[in-house]
């Protein structure tokens, strides 16, 4: 976590946390949904436009990636400041890319190592890491088929709906603190 961002959440320590506003899709793509898109559907709805506007301001999405983290309930959020912003999941917190040598890197930019190897019941594949659970983007399943046909990995299925419970992360954190309000 950034310095500038400690400093600011013990200036201003009771800051509100912010939930709807960011989402990151399954191809490791940030989303900002201002009111507009929220009042569209979850983030994870097949609603058009509900997903909002990818970011692709560089020097913003390198802010998000050093401040990307969890909480003890499993809420993943980007610390901006001394405000939480909690991130609604398509499927998991973290897109893997692999390159030739099928080493993941996630969205984040970070390297991890692989622990096992997953598909679910629609044929998307996950890799379990040292950083977490995180979906294969789907322009390098192709490396994962070569990783087993090597037999580095042994595929093991899964159930989509299992993997949040099974690996500690919540997919909507809005929703979830909707309910708690509720």
């Amino acid at each position: 976590m950034d310095d500038i961002v400690k400093q600011a959440m013990a200036k201003w320590p009771d800051v509100p946390d912010c939930y709807g506003w960011l989402g990151l899709d399954s191809r490791g793509h940030w989303h900002m949904r201002d009111d507009r898109v929220q009042r569209l559907g979850l983030f994870q709805s097949a609603v058009p436009g509900a997903k909002g506007s990818v970011l692709t301001h560089e020097k913003l999405l390198a802010f998000i990636h050093r401040n990307y983290a969890s909480n003890e309930k499993g809420q993943w959020f980007f610390q901006n400041g001394p405000q939480r912003v909690y991130v609604e999941l398509a499927l998991t917190p973290y897109v893997w890319r692999l390159d030739d040598a099928c080493t993941p890197t996630a969205q984040t930019g970070e390297v991890t190592r692989v622990r096992a190897c997953l598909m679910d019941e629609v044929g998307r594949v996950y890799l379990d890491t040292d950083l977490g659970l995180g979906l294969v983007h789907s322009m390098d399943v192709a490396h994962v088929a070569n990783a087993l046909e090597q037999g580095r990995w042994t595929l093991m299925d899964c159930e989509s709906q299992d993997l949040p419970q099974r690996y500690g992360y919540v997919i909507s954190p809005q929703a979830l603190a909707q309910a708690q309000r509720a």
